[in-house]
């Protein structure tokens, strides 16, 4: 069985900082692309960033480009999001994906359709 465990999220001020970090554990697999997903309450979950291990070409939201990093280990299948200037909007659960078909890598990077193991999620709180 293949699992995918996020960590390093918690409270943080507005303007601060903090590092996710997801790896996987359980049966060993390949991945085409990881990437990172969020989900406010009463909003949907919406892409955040994403990592194309072919390449090495990584994708962000509007949102968070120049704010957020994401980066990773295809051997591992463990990635991580760097999050920078950070701001009440961010305020979200987290959750890591990996994509082992190709479909996210090749078709949308930035559509949660293209993953099939997900996370638990790591709750980020941004206080003003």
């Amino acid at each position: 069985q293949v699992q995918l465990v996020e960590s390093g999220g918690g409270p943080v001020q507005a303007g601060g900082s903090l590092r996710l970090s997801c790896a996987a554990s359980g049966r060993t697999f390949n991945s085409y692309a990881m990437g990172w997903f969020r989900q406010a309450p009463g909003k949907e979950r919406e892409f955040v960033a994403g990592i194309r291990w072919s390449g090495g070409y990584t994708y962000y939201a509007d949102s968070v480009k120049g704010r957020f990093t994401i980066s990773g280990d295809n051997a591992k299948n463990t990635v991580y999001l760097q999050m920078n200037s950070l701001n009440p909007e961010d305020t979200a659960v987290y959750y890591c994906a990996a994509d082992t078909y190709g479909r996210a890598a090749v078709l949308t990077p930035s559509g949660p359709n293209g993953y099939n193991y997900w996370g638990q999620g790591t709750q980020v709180n941004v206080s003003s």
